[in-house]
């Protein structure tokens, strides 16, 4: 039979929760949907703090709402169809939905990114030049980082649903998730995808690898700066105002790592691995991150008692 005779571009695609495990709904479907609240609700209150707060108009902070945007995009990107998997048990998703929701997961996810290196270079530049922190850091420039943040996202992860969209179909209709990425959707599909494997490695290299590179050389510019503080307890001072971000960074880039390498040696590994790296990946950051620094940052702690003091009067 001839390849015309058994490629198509299919209308739906069938999503999966976790596979292997029977019965996983009864239980993923509330605890995705409390994880979902607790995304939103911590996310939505970083931003509302920072933006009515007076203590939390700094660099570090407006960092953090911009990351607290990305998350929010990102969960409700994937919102829908992971719920109606775990919840209702509705599997199917349109191919152009399926597209679009997998160009604002790779946006979001690529913003985040850039965000997490402009935080990095935020706390390099707070403990090498704590004098000149506010003239570097002006209000104009953390917002045209973030734009290039949020543009370099676009550009990025534009082509891939035009890259896909061109494709014929041959391998069948079911996705190993509860949700759509790009090397997910482009396995199941046939023809000329050498352009698809090669860009995808571009953006893996250019976006993810080179800000990790980056962040790494921003705490190495870090440590050593550290290290030229004479007191010990100068020295924990400072490491200490890094630790949610290298936190943050670690639950990040950690899990994406390994859902690269699994995904270039997807005949080596499990597929429950697969899913529960990827729900990791895509679940745990959003919903960590405002938890995270509202831990470990007094001033985002004492801004949310002060902004509760004053809903009860």
């Amino acid at each position: 039979m001839s390849e015309s005779n058994t490629t198509f571009q299919p209308s739906v695609f069938i999503l999966t929760g976790l596979r292997g495990l029977v019965g996983a709904h009864l239980w993923l479907g509330p605890l995705l949907s409390l994880m979902y609240i607790t995304t939103m609700v911590g996310n939505c209150a970083v931003i509302y703090l920072v933006r009515t707060q007076h203590s939390l108009q700094e660099p570090q902070y407006h960092f953090l709402s911009m990351l607290a945007g990305a998350d929010i995009v990102l969960s409700i990107s994937t919102l829908f169809s992971v719920l109606k998997v775990f919840l209702l048990g509705v599997y199917e998703i349109a191919f152009d939905g399926c597209l679009t929701q997998l160009f604002f997961i790779h946006t979001s996810s690529s913003m985040g990114s850039g965000i997490l290196v402009a935080m990095a270079f935020d706390r390099f530049v707070a403990i090498s030049h704590p004098l000149q922190y506010t003239t570097i850091l002006t209000n104009s420039r953390v917002a045209k980082m973030g734009l290039v943040a949020l543009l370099r996202g676009i550009v990025l992860m534009t082509p891939l649903p035009i890259l896909l969209k061109r494709l014929p179909f041959c391998k069948g209709q079911t996705l190993s998730y509860s949700y759509c990425l790009h090397p997910n959707v482009m396995k199941l599909a046939c023809g000329q995808v050498k352009i698809n494997i090669l860009y995808g490695l571009v953006l893996v290299i250019v976006s993810f690898g080179a800000d990790f590179l980056l962040v790494v050389l921003s705490y190495v510019l870090i440590f050593q700066a550290v290290l030229s503080v004479t007191s010990r307890k100068g020295q924990m001072k400072a490491l200490n105002t890094c630790l949610s971000h290298i936190f943050i960074v670690l639950i990040y880039y950690g899990p994406l790592l390994a859902l690269t390498v699994m995904h270039r040696v997807s005949h080596r590994s499990s597929p429950l691995a697969h899913t529960v790296l990827g729900n990791i990946y895509l679940f745990m950051p959003p919903m960590l991150n405002p938890i995270v620094y509202s831990l470990k940052t007094k001033q985002i702690r004492a801004a949310l008692r002060k902004s509760f003091k004053i809903q009860r009067r």
